[in-house]
């Protein structure tokens, strides 16, 4: 059988070049076409993860010290609905004492559409507008404290969200207030302006000229509220949609209603660059246009037009500056990293000895470990071909789509014996994306079926707001930088990154969005479309016990906490009571293991294969993890020398394995030991029932 392609494809490609070399990469940023097999998907892997905590952006609007300004500060208050807007029954209708918001072409009055594609389509044109009106209560029209006139509307009352209940802000004519050159600076960012489809609100009851708000149409820029004169209406350009992000929305370019319009600024922008795409998408570090407030110069403006992408590049030739950042990554699309903090080697040596009661090792022994200068570079597997064929042999097509492409794999009857044994040899790259797919229906028990629900659901959420869409925003470009499909502001896979986490942040309200979903969708990314990346999220969440790591109070990372700490008392006892002694929690160093599991704590390629585990025995894979590192640096752990301070360190460490092979094997070895199994088993039930009666307070170091 023939196995699926690993061919790296990569952004901005040159159509006439992939037949010219077959030793060059196909630049072609190609999604998952309906016509394609799901197993030669293209390839993208990552492993450069978030950073330390950024300081979170303020969000607030601050009003503008030019006093000659003509803009209408609109504070919206909390009791505020697009109903006002969007009701066809309002009684209000113009006067001197009349406030106007233009959303269509024509004069008339802005009925109901029938649903929220058919009013995206009004909104969609040019500069177009339709005069609706509401009445403007004299009683809340009132100067700001800057010689400012703002129109107020009553609060409305608090909306759920992760974030705390915000100073409102007001619609301004804004842009970004820092060079959009330089867009991933480390410091807080105003809040983006209130956005909404192309309208004009001035006052009509003034002899004198007035303050005006005019919005621009729905395109990307670094405004999406620059002042400028009314212009014919014109229709709107095609779109030209990208195949690997989600279709252009057609719903996102207007707000629904009671939703938060710094969210919706943020989704809007998103909908609207996945029709025209960027410049430059993996080597250029693109504009930023959701994050600043402050107005911006016109050349800066210019600069964000111009950062837009047209049909000519994907069709221009590549020219030596683009090939020569192409030749600097690896096998697996990363860019070179001369250096990373806190690399140490996990040795191979601890690992040949299974996991079995043992005493403290020597008392001098040295508190630190070997440090890594730099990460190792990829290499392929010597038995890679080898195991290419084996898994082209066990896997099997059980469906296809009507072009003949394969849907779906699974394993011969004949073959399902040696699974086990296969994936945590490793799995060849190039079979993957099918293993990854195969691993997961097994283990959460679905099929195909499921998946093509799933996908339509992903569809489904990505036209509706979601609370948490400035911090997903927030998190996007700082997730996953290292690797040249999330390279790009606003490219091609920082798009897709935002789309699964809004659609996902949606699928329980309990869990809503956190931090590390992130690097966990991103991984998904460099081997599955959008669609597939979402499905596998919801199976992670509710078959791999992911909910109970992301709840509020994470309790399921504390029940891995828990075994993790009762296996290390039983088998490693003075390394327990060193931790205690020590004070040093097991949180403290643990929690981004589990949350993230292990994405940003061991190379890359190490990532990969404990993933290849995990997808098929579920979460104790990462449980015996956790063991196997502390069992590596036992003996400096009990050192003499060792304190609160090197032990703490070490452990918050990055890891560079010796032999990954190696690694894999031990904790292979620890779960197969069924006893122990069923002792970890158990430990969960007490954990659970510890919860229970409110006496887990005192269990964990």
């Amino acid at each position: 059988m023939e196995a699926p392609s690993s061919t790296l494809a990569l952004p901005t490609p040159s159509s006439s070049r992939s037949n010219s070399s077959s030793s060059t990469p196909d630049l072609t940023l190609a999604s998952i076409d309906p016509e394609r097999s799901s197993a030669e998907t293209t390839i993208f892997t990552i492993y450069s993860m978030y950073g330390d905590e950024e300081a979170r952006a303020s969000w607030s609007a601050s009003a503008f010290e030019d006093k000659s300004s003509k803009e209408l500060d609109l504070s919206l208050g909390d009791s505020f609905t697009y109903n006002t807007f969007f009701n066809p029954a309002s009684t209000y209708t113009a006067s001197p004492d009349t406030t106007y918001i233009d959303l269509s072409a024509d004069g008339k009055p802005l009925s109901k559409p029938s649903n929220l594609r058919e009013l995206a389509r009004t909104s969609g044109m040019s500069n177009g507008s339709a005069h609706l009106s509401y009445a403007r209560p004299p009683s809340n029209y009132a100067t700001s404290s800057n010689g400012r006139n703002t129109l107020e509307l009553p609060q409305r009352p608090a909306r759920g969200s992760t974030s705390q209940t915000r100073p409102r802000s007001a619609l301004t004519s804004c842009s970004n207030s820092t060079d959009p050159e330089t867009p991933s600076q480390n410091v807080p960012y105003p809040s983006p302006p209130h956005s909404r489809p192309p309208s004009d609100i001035q006052r009509t009851d003034s002899p004198v000229s007035e303050p005006t708000l005019i919005l621009t149409p729905p395109k990307p820029s670094t405004s999406l509220a620059v002042p400028l004169p009314p212009q014919t209406p014109s229709s709107s350009p095609t779109k030209q949609r990208s195949k690997l992000s989600s279709p252009s929305s057609k719903t996102s370019l207007v707000p629904s209603e009671g939703e938060d319009l710094d969210a919706f600024h943020v989704r809007s922008t998103y909908a609207q660059l996945d029709a025209t795409g960027v410049k430059g998408d993996g080597w250029e570090e693109g504009v930023e246009r959701t994050r600043a407030r402050l107005r911006a110069s016109r050349a800066s403006e210019l600069r964000a037009e111009e950062a837009l992408a047209d049909p000519s590049e994907k069709s221009r030739e590549l020219d030596a500056e683009e090939m020569n950042v192409l030749a600097s990554l690896d096998r697996y699309g990363f860019f070179a990293v001369t250096n990373h903090d806190r690399l140490v080697l996990l040795p191979s040596a601890p690992l040949t000895k299974r996991l079995a009661p043992v005493s403290a090792g020597p008392r001098t022994a040295p508190s630190h470990a070997v440090s890594v200068k730099r990460l190792p570079t990829p290499s392929v597997a010597p038995k890679e071909e080898e195991r290419i064929a084996k898994w082209g042999r066990m896997l099997e097509v059980r469906s296809r789509d009507r072009g003949g492409n394969v849907e779906s794999w699974g394993v011969k009857p004949s073959k399902t014996h040696k699974l086990r044994r296969r994936a945590y040899k490793g799995i060849p790259d190039r079979w993957r994306s099918a293993a990854w797919e195969v691993l997961m229906n097994r283990f959460s028990k679905t099929g195909h079926e499921a998946l093509v629900k799933q996908g339509e659901r992903y569809h489904e959420e990505l036209e509706k707001p979601s609370s948490y869409d400035v911090q997903i925003d927030l998190d996007v470009p700082r997730t996953i930088s290292g690797h040249i499909l999330f390279r790009t502001r606003y490219g091609l896979g920082q798009r897709s990154l935002f789309h699964v986490l809004h659609s996902f942040s949606l699928h329980c309200e309990t869990c809503g969005y956190v931090q590390g979903m992130g690097p966990i969708a991103a991984t998904l990314l460099c081997y599955f479309e959008p669609e597939r990346v979402y499905a596998s999220l919801v199976r992670l969440h509710d078959a791999y016990s992911m909910h109970t790591i992301f709840s509020p109070g994470f309790p399921g990372l504390l029940e891995a906490i828990y075994v993790q700490e009762r296996i290390m008392e039983l088998m490693m006892p003075d390394v327990y009571a060193a931790f205690k002694k020590n004070m040093i929690s097991t949180t403290s160093y643990a929690t981004k293991w589990y949350i993230t599991l292990f994405a940003n704590s061991v190379p890359f390629q190490t990532q990969l294969r404990l993933w290849d585990a995990y997808l098929l025995d579920g979460q104790d894979v990462f449980v015996g993890v956790a063991v196997a590192i502390v069992w590596t640096y036992r003996d400096h752990i009990t050192s003499s020398s060792a304190n609160f301070e090197t032990m703490l360190s070490l452990l918050s460490s990055f890891f560079v394995p010796e032999d990954d092979n190696t690694l894999l094997s031990w904790i292979e070895h620890m779960l197969g030991d069924k006893k122990l199994r069923s002792r970890m088993n158990q430990w969960r039930e007490n954990w659970r029932q510890l919860v229970a009666s409110g006496r887990d307070g005192d269990a964990l170091l």
